[in-house]
């Protein structure tokens, strides 16, 4: 590897400005680049967008200036739901630059099979190809919590008979407005067919990541299925994404199961309320959280229950440390990203990428918060 690696940020919300501290922290990593959308950050220091001291690099919405530059690698933190074929274009246009590329924004892509349609990843890997350049996607959930985690539990079976991963979150805290009520389903009436209700949608989202525990046993998927319920809330609930009101969507359960002979054998399930008291008869943590927690249960020699908690201290938000884990997730695995050979790389066959330069005894340095 090299002593360091030139990084550009593209977009600077949530997952963005968390890179952009945790680059400028780190002595392997040098932020050479900020791409913006918004006219209002035009020209401003990266450091100011987020919210720490100027670092000398200005953001810039003149795409050329990133494509054309030296960075090594482009953190992509763009919102994809709400604009798929532009964020796919994107993706295209920086690696076919030589970039490579790891980002937070596409689920479906954490491993090559098992999501997207062909004509997608193979215009992703065309562009790989042209710019000799890689791509890595990754974030908590997919690319953790309900996939790598359980296939490093699985390092210890004897047999498994089946895995399930859980997401158990509580979104009342998260403002993106777009996923929670359109794709979640959080306000619409209980009869929304909308969002994870529309077939083939968890299959986009988590068909990828079902399919990476699957080659990690070295099985064949006879079909990945997909099932989601709604429960009401019982009064109006207000949210950092608007007010969800008494009789609409309040807790959502959705799962997106691989199929081996006719059983269900690797499940990853999302079970997210906007009010813990919510759902109460549905998966909950070991000691009954419902917020900021993933959960494995794996049946099977020896059989295993276990989980992890983000923003598990008093005054911690599970929300912010939810979001920082998934831009680490990215941010992380930049310099075995940049060494990996052209194409679409994942989890399951990278190194551990482990954070290199995060160690602070003193507890110095850029805080993420």
């Amino acid at each position: 590897m090299k002593d360091t690696y030139k990084v550009a940020v593209w977009a600077t919300g949530g997952v963005g400005k968390y890179a952009i501290r945790t680059v400028t922290d780190r002595p392997n990593l040098d932020l050479v680049g900020v791409w913006v959308h918004s006219d209002n950050k035009n020209g401003k220091d990266a450091g100011e967008l987020a919210g720490i001291d100027p670092v000398g690099v200005l953001a810039t919405q003149d795409e050329s200036a990133i494509l054309g530059g030296d960075a090594d690698c482009v953190v992509y933190a763009a919102p994809a739901p709400p604009r798929m074929k532009e964020a796919i274009g994107d993706l295209c246009r920086i690696l076919a630059a030589g970039k490579n590329v790891v980002t937070t924004a596409i689920p479906g892509l954490v491993y090559p099979r098992g999501s997207l349609p062909a004509k997608v990843t193979d215009a992703i890997r065309g562009a790989t190809d042209a710019g000799r350049s890689s791509l890595f996607s990754s974030g908590i959930e997919p690319g953790f919590g309900a996939d790598l985690f359980p296939i490093a539990l699985m390092s210890m079976s004897h047999k498994v008979y089946s895995v399930r991963g859980i997401e158990i979150t509580n979104y009342s805290e998260y403002p993106a407005e777009y996923d929670m009520r359109e794709l979640f389903g959080f306000g619409q009436p209980l009869d929304y067919r909308g969002g994870l209700m529309m077939p083939g949608v968890l299959r986009w989202g988590w068909g990828a990541a079902v399919t990476m525990v699957a080659d990690a046993l070295g099985v064949q998927l006879d079909d990945i299925r997909e099932t989601c319920e709604f429960q009401a809330t019982p009064r109006d609930i207000p949210t950092a994404f608007g007010l969800v009101e008494a009789g609409t969507v309040g807790a959502t359960r959705a799962r997106c199961i691989g199929v081996v002979d006719g059983v269900d054998v690797i499940t990853i399930e999302h079970v997210d309320r906007i009010a813990d008291d919510l759902a109460p008869d549905w998966p909950k943590g070991r000691t009954g959280g419902t917020d900021g927690i993933w959960r494995v249960v794996i049946d099977g020699e020896p059989s295993f229950d276990a989980e992890f908690e983000v923003g598990h201290r008093p005054g911690d938000s599970h929300n912010d440390h939810g979001l920082l884990a998934t831009g680490m997730r990215a941010v992380n695995a930049i310099p075995w990203v940049c060494e990996a050979e052209p194409g679409i790389v994942d989890a399951l066959h990278l190194p551990l990428t482990s954070p290199v330069g995060a160690l602070h005894p003193h507890r110095d340095g850029i805080s993420a918060f």
